[in-house]
């Protein structure tokens, strides 16, 4: 008995060492927010940053200056938030019992009985069919068919693309393709083939790069564990992001090189300037993907401030050339 008050007294909650079911996992009633925080954290508020990317093409092309196309923007934003959130209560309604033991996985709202997996299922059918019906409403046809398109590849890999070697890679990065094609579709605007190309590969660039810091983290006996991990050797990684990183950077270099629009009359040449920021973050980037740190992407650039910075001239030099000025 005195041993094993011992063993409670000294077990942290916070670190999960107690007792399963008391000290080392909270009651479900006593976390906080309840169910309706657990579906709100399930949905990766955190994430939603990502969905931005529906300015992308329109930004490229200067359509921003417009209140309607805002509007019509910040719809398309709020519909693919929905979606996605959808897809996340799927994957860890589906991943509830591997999630528990995991250590870190372990806390998210489903797999800690916060969330009951048959709402967690509920809840991502109502808002993909919000979704779907969304855009069906207020968007054109094309933006409704990117969407249930986006819908349909990820819930493939929540069930089974996540476990098809290198196809697994294919669809995140496609996933972050259609969020950058989507805004420009919305509002009709030609999509350019340097912007799809370096958006693509840009994509594919960060994705293997966390792949790979995942590799090398497994490799270190750190636990890392996601699906195929190891199926997939550092090296070969490596080469996929290193591969992606060049094409993406070729793409820019000959999009800022083939000029046009407002070039002419610009004060500098500012497409040609941003080559160098552009190239600069990429190589920034690689510094963490080749120490096998590179994590999420919002990650890197936030914990990282020259990174920022760069980032942060880039966007000024590429809105100075699309702007004419």
């Amino acid at each position: 008995m005195d041993d094993h008050r011992t063993t409670a007294l000294l077990a942290d909650p916070r670190d999960g060492s107690g007792p399963p079911g008391r000290a080392g996992r909270p009651e479900p009633s006593r976390r906080r927010g309840g169910l309706p925080g657990g579906l709100l954290g399930t949905a990766r508020p955190r994430q939603w940053v990502k969905n931005l990317l529906v300015v992308a093409a329109p930004a490229a092309a200067g359509e921003l200056d417009s209140l309607r196309n805002a509007a019509e923007l910040a719809v398309v934003f709020v519909l693919f938030t929905a979606a996605a959130a959808a897809v996340y209560l799927v994957n860890d309604a589906r991943d509830a019992e591997a999630d528990r033991a995991h250590p870190v996985k372990c806390r998210r709202p489903v797999a800690a009985g916060t969330v009951p997996v048959p709402v967690a299922h509920a809840a991502g059918a109502l808002l993909a069919a919000g979704a779907i019906g969304g855009a069906a409403v207020l968007c054109n046809a094309m933006t409704g068919a990117l969407l249930t398109a986006y819908l349909s590849m990820q819930l493939a890999y929540c069930i089974w693309l996540k476990h098809v070697l290198v196809v697994d890679m294919a669809v995140v990065t496609t996933g972050f393709l259609l969020r950058a094609m989507i805004g420009g579709v919305a509002l009709g605007i030609p999509l350019s083939r340097w912007f799809l190309i370096t958006t693509g590969f840009g994509a594919l660039f960060m994705v293997a790069a966390k792949r790979y810091s995942e590799a090398v983290q497994l490799e270190g006996g750190k636990g890392a564990t996601r699906a195929l991990l190891d199926q997939y050797t550092t090296g070969y990684l490596r080469f996929v992001w290193q591969l992606a990183a060049g094409v993406a950077v070729l793409a820019y270099c000959l999009w800022a090189l083939e000029g046009g629009g407002g070039d002419e009359t610009a004060l500098l040449p500012w497409r040609q300037l941003s080559m160098i920021a552009f190239i600069l973050a990429v190589l920034r980037y690689a510094v963490f993907a080749d120490r096998g740190t590179a994590g999420a992407p919002e990650d890197v650039v936030l914990r990282d401030r020259a990174l920022a910075v760069i980032g942060a001239v880039w966007a000024a030099m590429y809105a100075l050339a699309v702007a004419g000025l």
